[in-house]
């Protein structure tokens, strides 16, 4: 099935947890020269503008990074601030495009919403590789169309069976993001049988796992799968927009579960998200906890 387009859900409350766990991991990596490889097994288009029809239909970012962004003077929290400094600079960097295509800038607005790939590519370094796989036709059109450093190469495929077939990578660190849409309850189970195998070929990797909660609690499957699997060090945290004992349909909250998480991450994170947290909502809530097999 591929009806999903994240771009209907772009800067929602999900793509902030999914986001700044993935700008904490990536930013802890950047802490050693030794290269790493980065995959993105659902790569979806890249950036998004906020004013497209998509985006506009749910306006699902004026719960999301709106509020966030609208608090950035006040944000103390290095973490926060400084992945809501890198959102500013893609706005900077969208505005320069346009002055140069002869078109008007619209100042500090937040005009545009940087998905998966964008987070991955800004930090990439000469030394690094990045991979981004998408099997929507119309999302990796779009993806095809972004400006990607050189060492950059996005794939019209399965990423999940991408990710499977590039291991072992040649670099000595790899670092992974699956994020799938879930649309089948069958991605579930596949997701967690893909993560062990991943791990079977590079046990030092890094997995970034994102998961929808929905009424349904089609997610537990996934997490019993990972808990049950033998790896011995995962890190779960969720974001709940909504109470889940009201939520009677649509999504309530977004997780994220980190296999071998670098050191301080969740500490990093926890803090970060204290701040956060009180912005989306009288409701929202976070929460993390560890599974370590001793």
């Amino acid at each position: 099935m591929l009806s999903y387009q994240h771009a209907y859900h772009a800067g929602n409350f999900a793509d902030v947890h999914k986001h700044l766990t993935l700008f904490a991991v990536t930013d802890n990596l950047l802490r050693k020269k030794s290269p790493v490889t980065y995959i993105d097994t659902h790569a979806g288009r890249g950036l998004y503008p906020l004013s497209a029809e998509e985006s506009s239909r749910l306006q699902e970012h004026l719960s999301g990074i709106v509020p966030l962004w609208q608090a950035r003077s006040r944000i103390n929290d290095p973490l926060a601030l400084e992945w809501l400094q890198t959102i500013a600079a893609a706005q900077e960097q969208e505005k320069g495009q346009k002055e140069a295509q002869g078109k008007e800038p619209n100042g500090a607005s937040l005009s545009h919403y940087p998905g998966s790939p964008w987070w991955l590519a800004q930090r990439l370094r000469s030394q690094d590789r990045l991979r981004l796989f998408e099997l929507h036709p119309g999302e990796h059109a779009r993806l095809a169309k972004q400006v990607l450093p050189a060492n950059t190469r996005h794939e019209y495929g399965d990423g999940l069976g991408g990710l499977l077939a590039m291991l072992p990578v040649a670099t000595p660190r790899l670092c992974v993001l699956i994020d799938p849409s879930y649309e089948l309850k069958a991605e579930y189970r596949e997701v967690a049988e893909v993560v062990v195998q991943a791990m079977r070929k590079a046990r030092h990797a890094i997995v970034l796992i994102w998961y929808p909660l929905l009424p349904a609690g089609q997610h537990h499957e996934l997490l019993e799968s990972l808990r049950s699997s033998g790896l011995r060090k995962i890190w779960r945290s969720e974001l709940h927009q909504r109470d889940p004992k009201q939520a009677e349909r649509g999504m309530y909250g977004s997780g994220m579960l980190v296999v071998n998480p670098p050191w301080g991450v969740d500490t990093r994170l926890a803090d970060a998200m204290r701040e956060l947290t009180p912005l989306l909502g009288e409701q929202c809530r976070y929460s993390a906890d560890w599974w370590v097999e001793e």
